[in-house]
């Protein structure tokens, strides 16, 4: 019986330690890959669950502020009216003395300036906040130099209001 030379020896044994260790790697490998779709779907479904969590919060906020909002805009309409009210009612009463100064003419002016004015707050006490808003939106759309201008003149008042009371 012929026994294999010590080289041959070597050569087999080396290369079985090589094809072990290249078994190893590939395990290795394979669980390391494992490992991190592992991490990698943990990680996406945290921050899946805390951008929900962030927009259910968002979601909160822009419906208490729609909310408070409407509560303004409804207590600004209300405010609206009632300076239209004192107006027209100012303007009303002092027309007996644009007919004595100015004449019977433009104390017919002054009470049918009031009585527009007391209309436009009966139909602003009419109106919700809604149709104020859509009417403002086609006037805009209508009217877009108009709208402008008012803007401007209206911004123009505000600033020199608030200027005035500090």
């Amino acid at each position: 019986m012929q026994h294999p030379s010590p080289t041959t020896d070597n050569r087999a044994e080396a290369k079985s330690r090589f094809n072990a260790a290249l078994e190893e790697a590939k395990a290795g490998a394979a669980a390391l890959k494992a490992e991190g779709r592992d991490r990698a779907t943990a990680y996406r479904d945290q921050a899946k669950h805390k951008g929900d969590d962030l927009a259910a919060e968002a979601k909160a906020y822009g419906e208490e502020a729609k909310v408070k909002g409407r509560e303004l805009a409804t207590e600004g309409k209300v405010k609206a009216g009632e300076g239209l009210r004192s107006l027209s009612k100012l303007v009303n009463e002092n027309a007996h003395q644009v007919d004595e100064k100015l004449g019977a003419k433009y104390g017919d002016y002054a009470r049918s300036a009031s009585k527009s004015l007391d209309g436009y707050a009966a139909k602003l006490d009419e109106k919700s906040v809604d149709d104020l808003v859509e009417d403002g939106r086609e006037f805009v759309r209508k009217s877009p130099g108009k709208a402008l201008g008012i803007a401007a003149i209206v911004g123009f008042m505000l600033s020199r209001l608030f200027r005035g009371s500090r």
